[in-house]
């Protein structure tokens, strides 16, 4: 099982870095035209920014303490802090009526984020 929730863990830890990579390093212009992410027409430059900072952070929180067995405590923490990002993006996908986003939110990243966390805290009280 823990095989299972450290493969979890890694592929959300990848996916929400490329995530924040893109919301960092791609222009504002190109990156609010691209139509799966029309919501984020509603932020401003900053605020896009400042969610691909804490896209990235979280997900070097999921693998960085892969490498470093002394950081392991910051993986739960990270997944939790995920899990209530994500709580915020479907938050901002009801208020759209994006119903789709939302799953994918759920099923992607807000469920798979708090099995991590669980499995973690659980680990660590073993």
């Amino acid at each position: 099982m823990n095989t299972a929730i450290t493969v979890i863990q890694v592929v959300l830890g990848l996916l929400v870095t490329v995530g924040g990579l893109f919301k960092l390093f791609l222009p504002y212009a190109k990156y609010t035209n691209i139509s799966a992410v029309a919501w984020s027409k509603e932020f401003k430059p900053e605020h896009l920014h400042l969610l691909g900072v804490l896209e990235v952070c979280g997900g070097i929180g999921l693998i960085v303490p892969l490498f470093l067995p002394s950081l392991t405590m910051l993986i739960p923490l990270a997944a939790v802090g995920i899990a209530l990002y994500m709580s915020g993006a479907m938050a901002t996908h009801l208020r759209r009526s994006e119903y789709l986003n939302m799953g994918a939110n759920l099923m992607f990243f807000l469920l798979p984020a708090l099995l991590v966390a669980y499995g973690k805290l659980v680990g660590f009280a073993v």
